[in-house]
């Protein structure tokens, strides 16, 4: 015996319940808006970091400890260890 159609009822709910479904909005997700410079300044010295004054005369923030490093003559370069804008190693002005 074949199994009964469904009825007209049962098909007037599928059908409103996917226009319910379709008629509800959907949310828009915006990008995180950026920081200005001076706030991300401040969480980087809630790191831990310390600010070093390099060796080119700009003010460098980095996180890690001051090193000294042999340069290619043979002689000691104090560095500071990864520093702002993905920088391993700053040489510091003495």
């Amino acid at each position: 015996m074949p199994a009964p159609s469904p009825g007209v009822c049962e098909n007037d709910m599928k059908a409103l319940a996917l226009a319910l479904l379709f008629s509800l909005p959907v949310p828009k997700f915006a990008p995180p808006a950026h920081q200005p410079v001076a706030e991300v300044a401040v969480k980087h010295s809630r790191k831990g970091g310390k600010w070093y004054f390099a060796a080119n005369g700009h003010a460098v923030y980095c996180y890690g400890p001051v090193m000294y490093v042999t340069e290619a003559q043979g002689g000691l370069t104090r560095v500071a260890t990864f520093c702002q804008n993905d920088q391993p190693m700053v040489p510091l002005k003495d």
